[in-house]
C-alpha cells in the first residue's frame, strides 16, 4: 500500500483555502498513484478554532467541506480531521473527529477520545470524548487511526485512566495513523518522536503520524510529519517548519533494518529561529499584513526583532524608527544604524526631547519639587510608543514588540510604552537566550554589531542606567524565573538549589505583582514549553508569593 502524508499550512476560518490545499494534495497522491492520503487534526477548519465552534455558520462550512473533499476521494482514499456534530443529547455538541473518505463520501467517522485540557489546549470545552474506537478495514489493511493526544497516554506520567490504541489493538491492526495539531516548543520535536516511538514499540506495528505545519497567532506548528517502521526505526521525516508532500511504501514499514540517513537535526536554538520567522511571517500573512515597524534602540532586543522580521517579511517591508533622548549614548545610536545598514532597512531618527520638554513643561506646575523617578522614565517610553502607532496608522505599519521573556516577567517594561505592539516576538525568549540567538545570528558574519551584543544591558531612561540597577545579573535572574515559570518550583526548593532567599522572594514577588501588565501585552510567539499567555493563566489579585 502506498501512503501519502500532507503536511499542509492551514489557516483558521479559511475554508476555500484550506479545501483548495486539501484537494490539490488528493490529486498529487491519485498522480503518484497513492492508496491513501493522510492529513492533520481539524485540517478543514485549523487548529484551534476555538469559540469558533459555538458558530452554526462555521459548522455548516466544516461539514461543507469534508462533504466537498470526499467527492474528490475517487481512485484514492484520504483521512481528513473536522469537527463533527455529535447526535446523542447528552454531552458536548461535537466531535474532534478524522473522517475516512471513499469512494467519493465518508466512509466512516472516527473521534479523538483524550482531550487535552491543560496548557494551551482546551478541547474539552468544546469536544465529547469518544468511549469507542474501531478499525479501518482498506484494501486488506486493518488501520487503527487515532487522533494527536490518544497515543500520548503512554509511560510513565499517564493523564487519562486508558490509551484508546489498548482498545484498537485488540481488533488486530497492521498500521497505525495518528493525524496532529501538535504544538512548537523547543522540547517538543524529540519528546513527540519519543512518545511515538514508545508507541511503535508497545504495540508492534508501524506508525504514520502527520502533523500541522505554521504559525496560528501565539502558536506555531512545527510539522515534522512522519513514518516509523515496526521496530521502531525511523522510515521519513517531513520538513520542518515549511509545507512538505511525501509517500511511503507499507511494505518499507515493515523493513525493520531499513533506517532513513536523512533524520532532521534537532538544535534548539535553530529551532527557535525558525519558529520565529515562520511565526512573524504567518502573523503577518494570515491578517493580511506585510509591513512591520519597530524601534530600534542599539541595544540586543531590538536588535535582535530587527533581524528576525527582515528574515520574516523582506527588507523593503520593514522601517525602523530612532528616537533618542538626552540619556541615548551615542554608541547606541551608532550601533542601530550600523544594524539597518548592514540589513538593507530604511530608517528614520527623530530625537524626542522636544516632545519630553513639553511635557515637563505641561506638569512642571503639579510636578513641582518633586524629583526625577520613574514617572519620568516612562514618559519618554511613551513618547516613543506614540510616535510608533502615528506610523502604523498613517502608513499601515505592524509594530512588533521586542520585550523579552525576562522583562516581562518582572515588569521591567512600561505599559503603553516599550510593552505596546501588534506581535510580540521575544516574549517568550529570557534574557540569556536572547544572547544566544544573537550569537548564532552572528554565527557566519557580523550582522548584529558586536558591541549590542557585548554592552550591558540599559534601557537609557536616566543618566548611567543599566538593568543591574534593578534586577539580578540576567545569568541568575533567568535562572531562577525559568525554574519558577516552566518547573513550578517553591521558594523552598529555588532556595535549596543554591539561590540566595532574599533574590528569590524579590523575584516571585515582581512575578506575580506584574500579572496586571503581562494580561495587556501583545500576543507571544510561544516556543517554551511555558509562555505567557494563553497557555499560563494566573489570577491578577492573586496573594500568593506576593
Amino acid at each position: 500500500m502506498k501512503i501519502a502524508l500532507a503536511q499542509i499550512n492551514y489557516h483558521i476560518g479559511n475554508f476555500e483555502k484550506n479545501i483548495s490545499s486539501i484537494i490539490q494534495a488528493i490529486g498529487t497522491a491519485k498522480n503518484q498513484h497513492c492508496d491513501l492520503v493522510v492529513f492533520a487534526e481539524l485540517s478543514v477548519c485549523g487548529y484551534p478554532p476555538r469559540d469558533f465552534l459555538e458558530f452554526s455558520d462555521f459548522l455548516d462550512k466544516c461539514n461543507a467541506g469534508i462533504n466537498q473533499i470526499a467527492l474528490e476521494c475517487n481512485g484514492v482514499a484520504a483521512i481528513v480531521g473536522f469537527p463533527s456534530i455529535n447526535p446523542d443529547e447528552k454531552g458536548k455538541n461535537l466531535y474532534n473527529s478524522a473522517a475516512f473518505l471513499c469512494n467519493g463520501k465518508i466512509a466512516s467517522l472516527h473521534h479523538k477520545s483524550l482531550l487535552p485540557n491543560y496548557d494551551v489546549f482546551d478541547e474539552y470545552r468544546y469536544f465529547e470524548p469518544s468511549k469507542n474506537s474501531t478499525i479501518i478495514d482498506f484494501k486488506g489493511c486493518k488501520i487503527a487511526l487515532t487522533i494527536c493526544e490518544d497515543l500520548w497516554n503512554i509511560g510513565e506520567e499517564q493523564l487519562y485512566p486508558y490509551a484508546p490504541m489498548d482498545d484498537l489493538v485488540s481488533q488486530h491492526p497492521d498500521l497505525m495513523i495518528n493525524i496532529a495539531a501538535s504544538p512548537f516548543n523547543y522540547e517538543q520535536a524529540q519528546c513527540r518522536k519519543e512518545i511515538l516511538t514508545k508507541n511503535v514499540e508497545k504495540y508492534n506495528i508501524p506508525l504514520i503520524y502527520v502533523n500541522h505545519v505554521g504559525a496560528q497567532t501565539e502558536l506555531i506548528f512545527d510539522g515534522g510529519s512522519l513514518a516509523i517502521n515496526a521496530n521502531g526505526k525511523l522510515n521519513t521525516e517531513l520538513n520542518y517548519f515549511k509545507e512538505d508532500f511525501k509517500t511511503v511504501e507499507f511494505i518499507d514499514l515493515k523493513q525493520s533494518s531499513y533506517k532513513i540517513s536523512d533524520e532532521k537535526k534537532i538544535d534548539k536554538i535553530d529551532l527557535i529561529h525558525n519558529a520565529l520567522v515562520l511565526g512573524i511571517k504567518d502573523y503577518f500573512g494570515k491578517l493580511g499584513f506585510s509591513k512591520a515597524i519597530l524601534g530600534l534602540s542599539g541595544g540586543i532586543d531590538s536588535a535582535l526583532t530587527l533581524v528576525l522580521a527582515k528574515e520574516a517579511l523582506g527588507n523593503e517591508n520593514v522601517k525602523a524608527i530612532l528616537m533618542p533622548s538626552r540619556f541615548s549614548s551615542q554608541h547606541s545610536i551608532d550601533d542601530a544604524i550600523q544594524l539597518a545598514e548592514n540589513l538593507n532597512i530604511s530608517f528614520e531618527i527623530i530625537p524626542i526631547d522636544p516632545i519630553y520638554e513639553s511635557y515637563e513643561t505641561t506638569l512642571s506646575p503639579y510636578f513641582k519639587g518633586l524629583a526625577f523617578d520613574v514617572t519620568e522614565e516612562n514618559l519618554q517610553a511613551r513618547i516613543r510608543a506614540v510616535l510608533l502607532m502615528a506610523f502604523t496608522n498613517k502608513f499601515g505599519y505592524v509594530l512588533l514588540n521586542t520585550s523579552n521573556k525576562s522583562e516581562a516577567a518582572v515588569g521591567y517594561g512600561t505599559l503603553y510604552g516599550d510593552m505596546c505592539g501588534g506581535l510580540s516576538v521575544l516574549g517568550d525568549l529570557y534574557k540569556t537566550e536572547v544572547y544566544e540567538l544573537a550569537h548564532f545570528i552572528n554565527k557566519d558574519e557580523e550582522i548584529i554589531p558586536k558591541n549590542s551584543i557585548v554592552k550591558p544591558p540599559s534601557a537609557e531612561l536616566r543618566p548611567n542606567q543599566k538593568d543591574i540597577d534593578s534586577l539580578p545579573d540576567y545569568a541568575v535572574l533567568d535562572k531562577i524565573l525559568f525554574q519558577y515559570i516552566e518547573q513550578r518550583k517553591a521558594p523552598r526548593e529555588l532556595i535549596s538549589q543554591g539561590f540566595d532567599e532574599e533574590i528569590v522572594k524579590k523575584i516571585l514577588k515582581l512575578v506575580n505583582t506584574n500579572e496586571y501588565k503581562r494580561h495587556q501585552t501583545p500576543p507571544i510567539l510561544r516556543v517554551s514549553p511555558k509562555a505567557f499567555g494563553m497557555g499560563r493563566r494566573m489570577p491578577i489579585v492573586g496573594k500568593y508569593l506576593s
